[in-house]
């Protein structure tokens, strides 16, 4: 598949692992309108690439992830339902991303705040370095983070979330592996080599099964649990009638690594 180019990002493909960079390391790579387009047009890419069973998001430079919005780009004489339309895209965004059937990991250094927070959250895993710092500064200037509710009240103790959307206070790394939304905390010069450990693990499991596995963990999320039992308990009889089912079990029988198909 031809790589694509984009003009706020960087997209680049190898070893089955997509790397989605925000490129706006001089604007702490925040989220313009056109970010937000583009990074659904790169998960739509990865999603139709078989090649692609993990992706990687991250921010350029050292300094952050993604510091928030940088609503700019929109057409002066743009009208009010044009307005509110566009405030959608990051919630298209994040449909995007949990309907992505692949694992996304965020790879964050530095500042990951208000938009930027909820971006990372959104993502399935995040590894972060040990100077990263998550907050919602909305309430400061007399906003609040309404978009990102969903991705920081699923990634944490919804009272948790409140909290920090209340006072705005910024948490660093410990804090945030403690909480739970951080799932590993590293020094900034073995930030590479950990996303690297991680996605390696992602990338040699059935990617049919992740695509099956991680669809049902999202579809069941919100549902009661006697709903999320009636979807479940089908995807068991799909999955167990796979090619890949039937290879995973012959390989731990005669002791050897499984071979994929994908299907």
């Amino acid at each position: 598949m031809t790589t694509p180019t984009f003009q706020s990002l960087r997209y680049e493909v190898a070893d089955h692992v997509a790397r989605v960079t925000i490129d706006r390391a001089e604007k702490r790579n925040a989220l313009s309108w056109t970010v937000m387009t583009e990074l659904r047009e790169a998960f739509d890419v990865a999603r139709s690439d078989a090649e692609v069973r993990v992706v990687v998001l991250t921010g350029a430079g050292d300094r952050a992830f993604c510091a928030g919005a940088d609503l700019t780009g929109m057409a002066a004489d743009a009208g009010a339902a044009a307005v509110h339309d566009a405030r959608g895209e990051l919630a298209r965004l994040f449909r995007d991303m949990w309907e992505l059937g692949k694992p996304i990991v965020a790879r964050v250094r530095g500042y990951a705040l208000a938009g930027g927070f909820g971006l990372a959250c959104a993502c399935d895993l995040i590894v972060c370095s040990d100077d990263a710092r998550f907050g919602t500064p909305e309430i400061d200037v007399g906003l609040w983070p309404f978009m990102i509710t969903v991705p920081l009240t699923r990634s944490m103790p919804p009272k948790r979330a409140l909290e920090l959307m209340m006072t705005g206070r910024r948490v660093d790394a410990a804090e945030a592996e403690r909480i739970g939304f951080v799932h590993r905390v590293v020094a900034a010069d073995q930030l590479d080599a950990a996303v690297d450990e991680l996605t390696a693990v992602l990338a040699a499991k059935s990617p049919v099964v992740m695509k099956l596995g991680r669809d049902s963990f999202y579809g069941a999320w919100d549902q009661a649990a006697e709903d999320a039992l009636r979807l479940l308990h089908p995807l068991l009889s799909v999955t167990s009638s796979t090619e890949d089912a039937a290879e995973g079990i012959a390989a731990f029988v005669e002791k050897r690594p499984p071979a994929w198909k994908g299907r």
